[in-house]
């Protein structure tokens, strides 16, 4: 299988992204792919993320966060929820703020402007599904 790597805005190669993930039936051991995302060199960044199912209306992304690492106001055109599977981060959204710990579950419903910041070294699964149509 070959892989192509894809560039930074500032051109500088990134990994190599394995292709889609859209089997009919995907199974992961999120340990073992949070070790992989902590031995990759784009962790010193702080942060780095890899999508573990890429289906037409649904994505479901591991992201994890240094400590003090921020990801400025977005918004998803498709619902999200983003869960926490190791550490503490704080979400804005909504005109409020959330502190979610290991285990800790937010649901935001489609466009709402939100920003993530990381208070210790951490990790969430992040999941955008877009109803009744493709998220491209």
């Amino acid at each position: 299988m070959q892989l192509k790597a894809s560039s930074n805005d500032d051109g500088k190669p990134r990994r190599p992204h394995d292709p889609p993930k859209a089997t009919p039936v995907l199974e992961f051991d999120l340990a073992r792919e949070l070790r992989q995302l902590g031995d990759e060199p784009e962790r010193d960044s702080g942060q780095n993320a890899r999508t573990l199912a890429k289906f037409g209306d649904l994505r479901v992304i591991l992201i994890a966060l240094k400590r003090g690492s921020a990801m400025p106001g977005h918004h998803a055109k498709g619902s999200t929820s983003i869960h926490v599977v190791a550490g503490h981060i704080i979400v804005r959204a909504d005109g409020r703020t959330f502190n979610l710990q290991d285990g800790g579950l937010l649901a935001l419903d489609q466009n709402v402007l939100h920003d993530v910041t990381a208070v210790h070294d951490s990790a969430f699964l992040l999941t955008v599904a877009w109803p009744g149509e493709a998220g491209t």
